[in-house]
């Protein structure tokens, strides 16, 4: 039995968890992508589309250029293996976990309608209106409903009436996406999107969260109570109550991590590498640093996303990706994808203190299987951040 963990062989067991440090296969169909997705049990979807869509991330992380219409196909097609649902956030989860969900939509709905001024409390009949109009139409996108209530109100997430009682109803469960066409989410009723046997399975809270956390320990590998509960944003007590029974089931091992200062779990099936190879930029959405603080505690790696910042308080960039290599994360790169010249755009690049030496010599292969998975010509690195230098030397030696 394993009681002490040293902080390298956590790094070690949280990657190889994720589905790091496995060879690319020679090449990337639907059998490899549904059963990496299926290891992580959740894409998480953002609508940042300045380099990529965050969802196609990882899959490229761990297993490199692949075509993103199977992951499509996957994920919004008409046969369709998964679902969108508010998972860690609005996430891509296996069809047949959505009614580990329903308690979650239940509390959502029960704390918006026991609110007096709630949009959802003062606006029932544009609700009532909206189940009617799908029932008649089936799925259909926000824009292409006709009322007069739907405009936007403005920029940015300025929703009209439609838009946000349609999102209020996805909260609630009572609509699910039957896809996305351009990425603007096809609204339908449960019924008319899953299948009648799904929407009768009935799981009670405290069955969902006991299964929810121990999907959570399997796709983390290692991780504290916080970080196992966060995994599909679930309340600490109510997580605690139902870890006790995983450790008693010897499912959860305790375990301790130096460094940490926090108790630790080890999911039995963890696997734990003497050693572990990747070379990869992660999503900001991507679940190995999703959590702030887990990523500075096995990482030591500080990391806020930037896109929020106004330009003149950015430190690293707009879109800055993590750079994994090996079992730790070295730099952060921010890149653009500039469809319309074809080229890719090195923003800025930084290396954190103790980087290995040599590490361009493994990034720029990187962006050259990156540049090609995007379909461009070209890759273009500006002069900032203390990275920069040495990835423009690598690409002007190499004739790129």
């Amino acid at each position: 039995m394993v009681d002490f963990v040293s902080p390298a062989q956590a790094r070690r067991i949280a990657l190889s968890a994720q589905g790091f440090g496995v060879a690319p296969p020679p090449s990337v169909g639907t059998r490899q992508i549904n059963s990496l997705v299926r290891r992580m049990g959740l894409l998480q979807v953002d609508s940042v589309n300045v380099f990529e869509r965050s969802h196609y991330l990882p899959v490229f992380a761990r297993l490199g250029a692949y075509d993103k219409a199977l992951l499509d196909r996957l994920t919004f097609g008409a046969k369709a293996q998964y679902v969108e649902t508010w998972g860690h956030v609005a996430s891509i989860v296996p069809l047949e976990t959505w009614p580990l969900w329903r308690w979650k939509m239940r509390a959502f709905k029960a704390k918006h309608l026991g609110t007096p001024d709630h949009w959802t409390t003062q606006n029932g009949p544009m609700l009532d209106w909206l189940r009617g109009e799908l029932a008649a139409t089936g799925p259909i996108a926000a824009s292409r409903i006709e009322h007069d209530a739907n405009k936007s109100k403005g920029a940015w997430w300025g929703w009209s009436d439609v838009k946000l009682g349609l999102e209020y109803l996805f909260l609630w469960g009572e609509v699910v996406p039957a896809g996305r066409k351009n990425f603007e989410r096809i609204y339908g009723l449960a019924e008319q999107v899953l299948p009648r046997e799904l929407l009768d399975i009935e799981v009670s809270e405290r069955d969902a969260h006991k299964q929810l956390l121990s999907l959570a320990a399997q796709h983390h590998g290692i991780g504290t109570l916080g970080d196992l509960a966060d995994y599909y944003r679930l309340k600490k007590t109510p997580a605690k109550a139902v870890a006790q029974e995983l450790i008693d089931e010897g499912e959860l091992l305790p375990v301790t991590v130096d460094g940490w200062g926090k108790p630790a779990f080890l999911h039995r099936d963890a696997r734990i590498p003497r050693r572990l190879e990747a070379t990869a930029l992660l999503s900001p959405f991507d679940p190995v640093v999703w959590e702030r603080d887990r990523a500075l505690r096995m990482f030591d790696f500080h990391y806020r996303i930037e896109i929020y910042t106004p330009e003149p308080k950015r430190i690293y960039g707009y879109y800055t990706l993590p750079l994994l290599i090996d079992d730790r994360v070295v730099g952060r790169i921010d890149l653009k994808n500039d469809r319309q010249n074809r080229v890719l755009r090195v923003q800025s690049a930084w290396l954190e203190p103790g980087a290995p030496a040599g590490v361009e010599q493994r990034v720029v292969p990187l962006l050259e299987s990156i540049r090609d998975w995007q379909g461009l010509d070209s890759i273009s690195v500006v002069d900032r951040g203390d990275f920069a230098p040495a990835l423009r030397g690598v690409l002007g030696a190499r004739g790129r």
